[in-house]
């Protein structure tokens, strides 16, 4: 008998490749379904006894959209006891002149912006959602390759040896997906020539739950607060995420920490004061990755696999947990219909849906780097004036504001009902 019998099953069956915070929410969204739902991941979480007593260095700007799904789906609740980060308050300024915008929560109604949140404690509490769930089996395999089938279906040998022919087959493995490469979807890839230096450090002041951004002529400086505990108040922590040259980072790592703080210190102009401490540095290089089509006949990308942006604004999570609750919302409207979840016109919706919002966020953010890396004395000016004068209109702001938020639907696309605030989610 084989392990995998259980598989074997009347239900339309999925195969979810890649366990992070897309992949997990799919599954998740679909726990209550009449779906039999496989997830393959070669590295699952860790548990939280299992991580090291520094902050995770990656981290997401989760948007209040972000939230919701995640409220929805009962990882919130997880997250918090763990420790989240609210910001109420955001500065974005111009280093090479007097440009400055702030954005408070409370000017446009709402108890917070959004929340910094380290990726392990997300992607960890998803997993213990689909870990109850009576149609979800995760397995700690790799995907070997990806064969034709019969009826114009895709074999998925895995890294065990097991065959599996799934009605639909979801990528959700990353930014360097198999899933991607093997089945030969296009993409539209360019670097930047440029990578970020992410940690984490301690500042001389608190950061007073703000998100802070400076644009340096080489791209953006985030320092992204951080709490030790979900209720910490006056905290000194930061993530940060700093955008060099490439020909700069050999230099900037060869640092020894002191140096290091000093330079970083310098660069954000000292607005917390001195950076007292800093953790182990990363290096991560900046690529633009667009799939010009998300699906094939029985095949969906989401997340990273479908779509990696700069991190100018930290949403590269947002599109994917949109992704992933846009494809879970199809799947339900055509299991009612007897539909496949492989099904093309469930495949194309998903991807009408969702394809345009993410170009235009690309494009948006392809813009604001364009236009801060230029090193031009008028457009300096220009800049500087549009940025003083956006941050005297509060209507503006606050529109702005709303669209960082997450909830914005004509800015969204369409909103799933599992991003949509309480009031819109239950019309």
């Amino acid at each position: 008998m084989s392990q995998h019998q259980s598989y074997v099953t009347d239900l339309p069956q999925l195969l979810i490749v890649g366990a992070g915070m897309a992949g997990l929410t799919l599954a998740a969204a679909l726990a209550d379904q009449p779906l039999a739902i496989r997830i393959i991941d070669p590295r699952p979480a860790p548990a939280p006894e299992q991580w090291p007593a520094t902050f995770d260095p990656r981290v997401s700007a989760l948007t209040q959209a972000s939230e919701n799904i995640l409220r929805r789906l009962g990882a919130w609740e997880p997250m918090v006891q763990q420790r989240v980060s609210p910001f109420q308050h955001m500065a974005v300024w111009d280093g090479d002149g007097t440009g400055r915008i702030a954005f408070d929560a409370a000017e446009a109604g709402a108890d917070h912006l959004g929340h910094i949140v380290e990726n392990r404690v997300t992607t960890w509490a998803l997993l213990q959602q689909v870990q109850q769930a009576d149609n979800v089996v995760f397995e700690p395999l790799g995907l070997e390759r990806i064969l034709e089938a019969e009826g114009g279906r895709w074999q998925v040998i895995l890294s065990d040896g097991t065959a599996f022919i799934p009605d639909l087959l979801v990528g959700a493995d990353g930014g360097r997906s198999r899933v991607r490469e093997q089945l030969g979807f296009r993409c539209r890839t360019w670097a930047y020539g440029q990578s970020a230096i992410v940690t984490t450090v301690t500042t001389e002041r608190p950061h007073g739950d703000t998100a802070r951004q400076v644009f340096l002529d080489t791209g953006p400086l985030a320092f992204l607060p951080l709490r030790e505990a979900s209720d910490q108040r006056n905290s000194h922590c930061c993530s940060i995420v700093w955008t060099l040259d490439q020909a700069q980072v050999p230099g900037i790592m060869a640092l020894d920490d002191t140096e290091f703080r000093a330079q970083l210190g310098q660069a954000f102009e000292h607005c917390l004061g001195a950076v007292t401490h800093c953790d182990r540095r990363f290096v991560f290089p900046l690529i633009q990755n667009h799939a010009v089509d998300y699906i094939q006949p029985g095949v969906a990308l989401i997340g990273d696999a479908a779509h990696s942006i700069h991190p100018l604004a930290g949403q590269g999570i947002n599109l994917g947990l949109l992704d992933a609750a846009v494809l879970a919302e199809e799947i339900q409207r055509a299991l009612p219909l007897a539909l496949s979840p492989g099904d093309d016109l469930v495949l194309r919706r998903y991807q009408r849906r969702r394809k345009p919002h993410n170009l235009l966020l690309m494009s948006a953010m392809e813009g604001f780097k364009r236009l801060f890396g230029m090193d031009l004395p008028p457009l300096r000016v220009a800049r500087n004036l549009g940025m003083s004068t956006l941050n005297r209109h509060p209507l503006i702001k606050n529109r702005i504001m709303v669209r960082a938020m997450g909830l914005d639907l004509g800015w969204q696309g369409d909103l799933p009902a599992l991003a949509q605030p309480e009031l819109l989610a239950d019309f």
